[in-house]
């Protein structure tokens, strides 16, 4: 398992970033989570199988129809918080 903190950033709020970002984690049954942040970008927790991460990684670096992704970072973590399943954080 492998555990991811990204930041997107370009224009990704208002474009449904968020739930198209929930949708795509849940196909590949991805944990973690995902959410606005107050300078205008996204952030995300992804924790899964290495692959199924990756393919994650390369989605979020094109994004949802009407986004624009400038920049994506990434960096592994280390948590011990248990993510059951994948959410929408407000």
């Amino acid at each position: 398992m492998k555990t991811i903190r990204v930041i997107v950033e370009g224009r990704v709020q208002g474009v449904c970033f968020r739930d198209n970002t929930y949708r795509q984690a849940r196909q590949l049954k991805l944990t973690g989570w995902v959410r606005n942040r107050r300078d205008g970008s996204v952030e995300a927790v992804l924790k899964g199988a290495e692959n199924n991460v990756t393919t994650m990684l390369e989605w979020l670096r094109q994004g949802p129809p009407m986004s624009r992704v400038d920049a994506l970072s990434t960096s592994e973590i280390t948590t011990n918080e248990e993510y059951t399943t994948f959410e929408v954080r407000y």
